[in-house]
């Protein structure tokens, strides 16, 4: 089989290295000629932390990026007490990574880049796609370079103006805000403590002002403000907006930026035939929340072992379309807090955390439901070293578990999922693996009771 997927951001990537683990033939291609330069989607949510870990990348971004900082509020230019978007938590047996995590969007590319270049492909820069055909069996792509590529399979991951989604006459409904515009640009300020983020505003409003939040190993901050009629995106129009509400903080150089507008949108659909959408292609958030590069990454996740498999492939938009619909409406409540100049604006709750995602049918009943997330929890195996559920779970397979009871052999990644205390079979005992519980997180977990089993696909949710 081979892949051809349109875009080289976080979403193509992960599409391309859950595809290339799998064995997929798999061609990625973007028209930009440089790799993106800058922070954009900067906020990791505790799921995407756990997909990463999956996909063999999370140690690199735990040790490139940092939790959230706090962020020390300035009333005219006077400190005025800190605060946090969010509550930092401390791990559970069932979730590891409990925290947003935050690392610039090209940081994060460029690891994710080199994960893929160990799987042996890499992105082709200056290569957009110009057009496609389609047939029962392949799809016929045009590119920027003349050539013509033919894949069974075509991914748009190329963005919220996706050519792909397009090509395929996918409606892309929503609305734009244009009397409502945000500037978000990385600059350097060497005034400010580069420990802590900074918000700077009138004691009256303190929900205006700028926003200023550091990005680790950058030596950067990510600044944003609501602009106004006059405000443009020089670094002098930045300087002007600080002042008013700064005591003598100054900026001395910025490198990305953008001038945000209020663009809700989710594409009627997810596919067209051998076509599929993933990310931005597919829905377009406001940054409020730190969503939309989040989504993008879940959405080829979901997607990645469906197609390696080609089975439920009708289930991606059916699960993910739901998803992003439920997750725009949460950004957008952030986003009309913002625009109301609420105090609670910048709070960020568990609903934006991604471990609350089901799948599951509503009408479904039942102590163990399939569709939702399957938990973590430690365990250790027949020599009593440690493991962890989501090491059974890691790679490109699915994994069953039975608790209780003894599994039969000869189903793979199958794991008998014992008690505390229960006694271990042997290895020849012709009994599948086996893993102790071991406090009984596993079971809890699970809702499980004796001979219960379980099999958890590969994007971690139930089957």
């Amino acid at each position: 089989m081979r892949v051809l997927v349109a875009g080289a951001g976080p979403t193509g990537l992960t599409l391309g290295i859950d595809l290339a683990r799998r064995g997929v033939e798999v061609r990625i291609v973007d028209k930009a000629l440089a790799f993106f330069d800058g922070s954009r989607g900067d906020g990791i949510q505790p799921r995407t932390l756990e997909v990463f870990d999956d996909l063999g990348v999370l140690e690199a971004v735990l040790k490139e990026g940092a939790p959230p900082a706090a962020i020390r509020v300035h009333l005219d230019g006077r400190p005025a007490g800190e605060r946090r978007m969010v509550d930092l938590r401390e791990p559970r047996p069932d979730v590891p990574y409990p925290n947003p995590w935050v690392l610039g969007q090209s940081q994060l590319e460029a690891i994710l880049r080199a994960r893929l270049a160990e799987l042996g492909v890499r992105v082709e820069l200056g290569t957009g796609l110009v057009g496609l055909e389609q047939d029962g069996e392949r799809v016929t792509a045009r590119l920027s370079t003349g050539e013509t590529d033919r894949a069974d399979y075509l991914v748009g991951a190329d963005g919220g103006a996706s050519l792909v989604r397009k090509a395929i006459g996918v409606a892309f409904p929503g609305t734009t805000d244009e009397t409502f515009r945000v500037l978000v640009a990385d600059v350097t300020a060497p005034d400010l403590d580069p420990a802590l983020g900074h918000w700077f505003a009138a004691p009256g409003d303190p929900a205006s002002g700028v926003v200023m939040t550091p990005l680790p190993g950058t030596g950067t901050f990510q600044f944003a403000t609501v602009l106004g009629s006059g405000d443009d995106a020089s670094l002098e129009s930045m300087q002007a907006v600080l002042d008013r509400f700064s005591a003598g903080v100054r900026l001395t150089g910025h490198g990305w930026s953008t001038v945000w507008r209020p663009n809700v949108r989710l594409a009627e659909r997810y596919r067209a035939g051998r076509v599929f959408l993933a990310g931005d292609a597919a829905h377009v958030h406001p940054p409020t929340g730190g969503q939309g590069m989040n989504t993008g990454v879940q959405d080829a996740y979901s997607l990645g072992w469906r197609l390696a498999a080609e089975r439920d492939l009708d289930r991606y938009e059916t699960e993910r379309r739901a998803v992003a619909a439920r997750v725009l409406g949460v950004s957008t409540e952030l986003l009309n807090r913002y625009a109301e100049g609420r105090e609670d604006a910048y709070r960020r709750g568990e609903e934006s955390f991604g471990l609350d995602i089901t799948y599951r049918d509503p009408e479904a009943t039942g102590r163990l439901v399939s569709g939702d997330r399957a938990p973590d929890a430690p365990v250790h195996d027949a020599a009593g070293a440690p493991v962890r559920l989501f090491d059974l779970f890691r790679g490109p397979h699915s994994t069953r578990l039975v608790f209780g009871a003894a599994a039969p052999a000869g189903e793979p990644h199958t794991y008998s999922v014992l008690r505390p205390g229960a006694p271990v079979p042997p290895a020849d005992s012709g009994v599948a693996p086996c893993v102790v519980d071991t406090d009984g997180h596993a079971h809890t977990a699970y809702a499980a009771a004796p001979g219960d089993s379980v099999l958890v696909r590969p994007d971690g949710y139930l089957a």
